[in-house]
């Protein structure tokens, strides 16, 4: 039996265990009877599998009952079974509707406009290609690796919508086969272009990571997410999602940089996600990239952070200045709101 608010669904063998205990007859008879194994004649009362046509024929021999009853009290059950749980998914799915940030991702277009819940758990399960959103919380966060400031249970919700999207944008764009070689010697060149301006190197990037079997997606930020990227693969592709979180150019390079590292070092598509030690990692990873902490360690030893110092030390290293302070900053060389004006601001639609 299944019950929802608004539908009861009993199976047909209650009816049938009704009838044996009328007749006082036996399971194991009565499966002699029919000239069925028992353990399907159990199955057919507990209502684990169906009954067919020709099983109601025997049911008419055995137990005097028209075959034409026991089809009909099948197909009740089997409607009934069907609006009953149905109504329990869709009562489940929207507890999950109101904890995914639905209005941010009709205000981007990701999904219709509605206010009303139903069409939103509707919306939602095309979203994401499931048929019930109940199934997500055995994909929350699975073979993920990104970077964020913190995990609640909303950012997980804005993290799985965040990525779906960069998935659905990235499945009509082409790229050569996953090459790992190539873009560990390509890292040199991806790093030169924080010199530059969005309006050049994005182009440059995308053609690049594209070479060796990447796809880069630019998405807006999601409030409650905390998120800066995230990476997945997605059938023979790997997919970069990123957000300008801030709108600061250094946590844009970090965050690629980050991203790239999860690649790299192997922490994509592992089935649990990634560990904490594969973030600290992806971390150690960008940081080095970025600025050599052997270059970074001789430059802060000279104990001049002025602003002329900061921006000789970016143009001998070849990279856009606002990483240097963001660095500083983060490594307690100098306080957040210092030397921001050094900072590049990006807009990347």
């Amino acid at each position: 039996m299944v019950k929802s608010r608004t539908f009861i669904a009993t199976p047909p063998g209650a009816t049938i265990k009704e009838q044996l205990q009328d007749k006082g007859m036996s399971q194991k008879e009565f499966a002699t009877r029919m000239e069925l194994s028992q353990k399907h004649v159990s199955k057919l009362i507990n209502g684990e599998v169906q009954l067919t046509p020709d099983v109601a024929v025997r049911l008419e021999m055995v137990l005097g009952i028209p075959a034409k009853f026991w089809n009909k009290l099948e197909a009740t059950y089997r409607e009934k079974l069907i609006k009953a749980n149905a109504e329990n998914e869709m009562d489940e799915d929207k507890g999950i509707a109101k904890k995914i940030p639905y209005k941010e991702m009709s205000d981007y277009g990701w999904v219709p406009i509605t206010k009303k819940i139903e069409e939103k758990v509707v919306n939602l399960r095309k979203f994401f290609g499931v048929v019930r959103l109940g199934l997500m919380k055995d994909m929350r966060l699975s073979r993920i690796a990104c970077r964020r400031l913190a995990e609640t249970e909303k950012s997980n919700y804005a993290l799985m919508a965040w990525a779906q999207q960069a998935r659905i944008e990235a499945r009509d764009i082409k790229t050569s086969l996953i090459d790992l070689k190539t873009l560990e010697e390509r890292l040199p060149e991806i790093r030169s272009m924080t010199t530059l301006d969005p309006e050049v190197f994005c182009e440059q990037l995308e053609k690049l990571l594209a070479d060796c079997g990447i796809v880069i997606v630019f998405l807006p930020h999601m409030d409650g997410s905390f998120l800066h990227g995230a990476t997945f693969i997605d059938g023979k592709k790997i997919v970069i999602g990123l957000t300008v979180r801030g709108k600061d150019a250094d946590k844009f390079w970090f965050s690629l940089f980050h991203e790239l590292g999860h690649i790299i070092l192997g922490h994509v598509n592992n089935i649990d996600g990634t560990t904490e030690d594969d973030e600290k990692a992806a971390d150690q990873f960008a940081q080095e990239i970025l600025i050599p902490k052997v270059d970074f360690d001789a430059f802060v030893s000279q104990n001049d952070l002025s602003r002329s110092s900061i921006r000789d030390f970016a143009d001998k290293e070849g990279i856009q200045c606002g990483i240097i302070v963001g660095r500083l900053q983060k490594d307690g060389f100098l306080k957040y709101n210092q030397y921001n004006d050094l900072k590049t601001k990006y807009e990347i639609s």
